[in-house]
């Protein structure tokens, strides 16, 4: 919240945390910025990952591991050090009824009736375009599985992302609808719950969809399976290998092969 807000807002929020008195903080965050808030904000008890300079302002400061690991477990290890016992946690949510209602609801409005079995595709990625698979692929994808599947086509992202969507629909040779923008996090958590089938690249929305135990199948490119694929019973990761991929880049330097 300092870098987002200025000083004011991480004096604010840093006061607000004093006053609640907590005992612990575990520190997801691996930046100097959030040791250092719980510091000045008196927590006793403050445990976390040793990076970015902040050993002296932790209690316990845990020293990363080498070894390449999923990110859940990288985060879980924190707890591991911090209590005595630990659960593997099962990563499942589920959507509220308001939340499917609202999904259904904006469903409805664009022409997508409550019957309707839908196949939802999401071609955006905020951290960039590297990890964006080629347009006229997912509407090529999109337009076999609505054929074979009789689904009907409904297409996601953010306000800043519908231009993608269209681009999608507009290759598209069915109906597809772009609701980019026009979702909340409770009705994109009530869309992903009630869709059928989700093709996706790294995203957010690709990990709420696994969580839910919605069919996800997922493309990567520039990011890592290993470290940030979805959790679930029904996820698939499709992604060719190349010898510049895993690279992290928000952008390709090459040919985006």
């Amino acid at each position: 919240k300092g870098k987002a807000g200025g000083p004011r807002e991480w004096i604010r929020t840093t006061k607000e945390i004093r006053a609640k008195h907590f005992d612990l903080a575990v520190l997801l965050p691996n930046s100097f910025e959030s040791a250092l808030t719980v510091w000045v904000a008196g927590i006793p008890e403050r445990v976390g990952y040793r990076t970015d300079g902040r050993g002296l302002l932790l209690t316990r400061s845990v020293r990363p591991t080498a070894a390449r690991q999923h990110q859940y477990r990288y985060y879980l290890r924190l707890v591991a050090e911090t209590f005595s016992t630990t659960v593997e946690p099962e990563l499942r949510i589920k959507a509220t009824k308001d939340e499917t209602a609202d999904a259904r609801l904006l469903l409805e409005q664009a022409g997508i009736g409550a019957d309707k079995s839908f196949l939802i595709v999401n071609p955006g990625a905020a951290f960039g375009g590297a990890k964006r698979w080629y347009e006229d692929r997912f509407a090529a994808v999109a337009d076999r599985l609505a054929n074979e599947l009789d689904l009907e086509v409904a297409i996601i992202g953010s306000e800043s992302e519908r231009a993608i969507g269209k681009s999608v629909r507009d290759h598209m040779k069915r109906e597809a609808v772009v609701l980019s923008g026009q979702t909340n996090l409770g009705t994109l958590v009530g869309l992903l719950a009630e869709a059928s089938l989700m093709v996706t690249n790294d995203s957010g929305p690709m990990h709420i969809a696994a969580a839910l135990g919605t069919p996800t199948v997922a493309v990567f490119g520039s990011t890592d399976a290993e470290v940030t694929s979805p959790v679930g019973p029904k996820t698939s990761i499709v992604r060719h290998a190349v010898d510049c991929s895993p690279c992290m880049l928000r952008e390709c330097p090459i040919d985006h092969r």
